[in-house]
């Protein structure tokens, strides 16, 4: 049975993503842009953090790596919604591009929930980035306002990193977690490949 000792400090911090969720949905309600721009702010900064604290105390873990992929898809969910709700018209005006970003992202997450009977946790580089982009455009454009270079650079780089994700998914019979990237992964086929022959 798990408990809370069961859960590290790198956990806490993902723990915390999750939890404030419903927080700055009621900030959305309540119309307090600068309030939720600003916890949604520290949100994404827990995402640097755990990461960190993990590979730095060595205590990375499979459980702790889902724990991370949801808080971090539970919080680009909630600023992808207050971005719809406190800049409506540019949602509008983008639904279209918006929608063919989305799309593949839901394909890759129906082929992992069949596949592996849960959502991937790859961490690649390029899914790094991806997410650094995404906080970066949300943020600015609840601060401030939209910016369309940084929005076609989120939705270009987003698209990347759905589909390195998706032949990830074909490349690997199991779930693994902590994948650098293809290049990567198709290192850890060729070591896989030579300790079979060495038996």
């Amino acid at each position: 049975m798990l408990t809370f000792k069961n859960y590290n400090i790198a956990d806490w911090f993902s723990f915390y993503r999750v939890v404030a969720a419903p927080f700055l949905v009621l900030l959305m309600w309540l119309d307090q842009r600068q309030l939720f721009a600003w916890f949604l702010l520290i949100s994404y900064s827990t995402d640097a953090i755990d990461g960190y604290l993990a590979r730095k105390l060595k205590i990375t873990s499979p459980r702790g790596s889902q724990l991370d992929s949801f808080g971090d898809q539970i919080t680009l969910i909630v600023g992808l919604t207050g971005l719809l709700v406190f800049e409506s018209e540019f949602i509008k005006k983008n639904i279209l591009l918006i929608s063919i970003a989305f799309v593949p992202y839901v394909i890759q997450m129906i082929i992992a929930y069949f596949k592996y009977g849960k959502a991937t946790a790859f961490h690649t580089y390029l899914a790094k980035l991806s997410a650094i982009l995404q906080s970066i455009f949300i943020l600015y454009s609840l601060f401030f306002v939209p910016n369309y270079t940084l929005f076609y650079i989120m939705i270009v780089f987003g698209l990347l990193e759905t589909f390195e994700e998706i032949a990830l998914i074909f490349m690997y019979d199991n779930w693994a977690s902590d994948v650098k990237g293809i290049y990567w992964a198709f290192k850890d086929k060729r070591r896989l490949k030579k300790s079979q022959k060495t038996k």
